[in-house]
């Protein structure tokens, strides 16, 4: 097999420039010894494909769309079907709009097929943000439903917290396929079904909020329709529970979802017997007068679910929650885990002291400069299953994966800006190149079996094909002595002498940028190379060899 021997050099010419554009979108950086091998699912803002990408940044596979876009979340289920929000932004609803609103919800097969689809969106109604899926091919959705004024009132809603006129709360809705290609209703619960307030003690939800930290407080946000604005749904099917990720409130709640649909309305039935209440919730423990600003531990959060995807009962993180901390400062964010406690007889979550433990997170990660890892909304998180973590940074379309150690070991950024594919070497600034989330699949997840994963080119213009390559190692580097580069510093021409036992048959050059400039076949144990037409800068040499590893020359 021929292996390849990695030299360095520096040009100098008289005049700094670079010979081509810098590599500033699709795959950024690669360390292939270290990152998980997968593919990632990657779903755009501003345009309608769903893409497949491998870690070179290049498309294997495309669920395309050309009327709708992301409306957000988007999951690929075992079977290799395509789970999709979708929607036209406002377009979609004149009655209810706001950051991710949605239409319909599409299940498409591996080819592309919608096998069922389902759409929620009207004057009183709209499905927003989120998925879930559960294994038994039901999914669970997140929808606004729009109360006006007067039931917002009726509900004890402070009449100068209605800043719109209107209430927007959260529901949670599970749809099964009708097997016509369409789908039910056959499960749901309502925040507003387990609302108190302190304000208006004519109301019958009248009552001590510090008392029930089960319920929700109507009163604790005041300000636009759009009240919740959950941005996170995530299922677990061992425990049957449901996670909504609340950042206006900036928390996440649990739910029981062993209830009927009449107990999820109220406050007795399901394991845990408190039928559709909080059964826990976590990161502000003010939002229930538990606490103040100090205990504050989220900060409009995205993303929040439990470590499972692809992840079994042995892996040291499986069932921890994970969550992207977006506001956590003024100008950075961060990533986090917490292991939460759940009483298998009691069915019940530790707490302490009135708060939900744990009192603090298990892990958390912030960039060495922080402001490099920011983002004030979107955004996610994953473990993976060799421990390292992939983050996507959703306002910059910025996605990185991080060993245990916070080694970067692969970077990409989205290379679309509102939507349409710009060239190698654009500069994308904040919001040109949004993206919801990014997800990566194993390359044994079962949706890929019998699939063909052959590359099929880039989603940027005038990508270098050669990049991956130039970053890829695969094999351990050595540094030797037995190839002599000269001279270096050089101006017109560079020479290589094989002094060793290494039979090299061709040469290339790549430039800083990772583009190929320079190949040629080498015959002999010397080769020269003329860089007077060359920019300054610094140049990679590979040679071909059929009896070395991967060699790392110092100059």
């Amino acid at each position: 097999m021929k292996q390849k021997l990695l030299c360095s050099i520096l040009i100098l010419l008289g005049v700094w420039h670079f010979a081509q554009a810098q590599v500033t979108v699709g795959l950024l950086d690669y360390n292939a010894n270290k990152v998980f091998d997968g593919y990632n699912l990657h779903f755009p803002h501003n345009q309608g494909n769903a893409y497949l990408l491998n870690n070179c940044g290049e498309i294997v596979h495309v669920w395309e769309d050309t009327e709708y876009r992301p409306g957000n979340g988007v999951y690929l289920a075992e079977n290799g079907y395509l789970y999709v929000c979708k929607g036209k932004g406002g377009a979609s609803n004149p009655y209810i709009h706001a950051g991710g609103g949605g239409e319909k919800i599409e299940c498409r097969d591996w080819d592309n097929n919608i096998v069922w689809e389902y759409t929620l969106n009207d004057s009183l109604n709209r499905l927003h943000h989120d998925i879930a899926l559960n294994p038994n091919g039901n999914v669970f959705a997140i929808a606004w439903e729009k109360k006006t004024a007067e039931e917002a009132i009726q509900a004890g809603r402070d009449p100068a917290l209605l800043d719109d006129g209107e209430l927007w709360p959260d529901r949670i809705i599970e749809l099964e396929p009708d097997g016509m290609g369409g789908a039910s209703i056959v499960w749901e619960w309502s925040v507003w079904d387990h609302l108190i307030q302190d304000f208006d003690p004519t109301k019958d939800n009248y009552g001590d909020p510090a008392a029930h930290p089960e319920l929700v407080d109507i009163n604790h946000y005041g300000g636009p329709a759009d009240w919740m604005h959950a941005n996170g749904l995530d299922y677990n099917h061992t425990l049957r529970q449901l996670m909504l990720c609340v950042p206006t409130f900036n928390e996440i709640w649990i739910i029981d979802q062993t209830t009927t649909t009449e107990q999820a309305a109220g406050h007795i039935g399901g394991l845990g017997g408190r039928g559709g209440d909080l059964m826990f919730r976590w990161g502000n423990p003010a939002t229930y007068r538990a606490g103040d600003s100090t205990d504050q531990k989220l900060f409009y959060p995205h993303d929040a679910h439990w470590a499972d995807i692809e992840l079994t009962p042995g892996h040291p993180d499986y069932g921890k929650i994970m969550i992207f901390n977006n506001r956590v400062g003024e100008d950075f964010s961060s990533v986090n885990t917490i292991e939460i406690f759940l009483d298998a007889y009691s069915w019940e979550y530790g707490m302490d002291g009135g708060t939900w433990l744990p009192n603090d997170f298990d892990w958390t990660y912030t960039r060495p400069v922080p402001q490099e890892m920011h983002s004030t909304g979107l955004s996610s998180v994953q473990r993976l299953m060799n421990g390292n973590t992939l983050i996507a940074v959703g306002r910059f379309g910025y996605s990185f994966e991080i060993t245990p150690d916070e080694e970067i070991v692969w970077e990409y950024k989205n290379p679309l800006m509102a939507g349409a594919p710009v060239a190698q070497g654009t500069e994308l600034s904040i919001n040109q190149n949004l993206q919801f989330r990014m997800h990566r699949y194993s390359k044994n997840y079962p949706a890929f079996d019998g699939r063909d994963l052959s590359p099929q080119g880039f989603i940027e213009l005038n990508p270098d094909p050669d990049y991956c390559e130039f970053l890829v190692s695969n094999e351990e580097v050595s540094v030797v002595e037995d190839v002599r580069i000269f001279p270096n510093p050089a101006s017109d021409r560079v020479q290589i002498d094989i002094t060793g036992n290494i039979e090299a048959e061709q040469v290339e050059v790549f430039n800083s940028t990772g583009q190929r400039i320079y190949t040629a076949q080498m015959n002999n144990i010397t080769h020269s190379i003329h860089t007077e037409n060359w920019a300054q800068g610094v140049y990679f040499i590979y040679l071909d060899s059929r009896a070395a590893g991967k060699i790392l020359i110092m100059h």
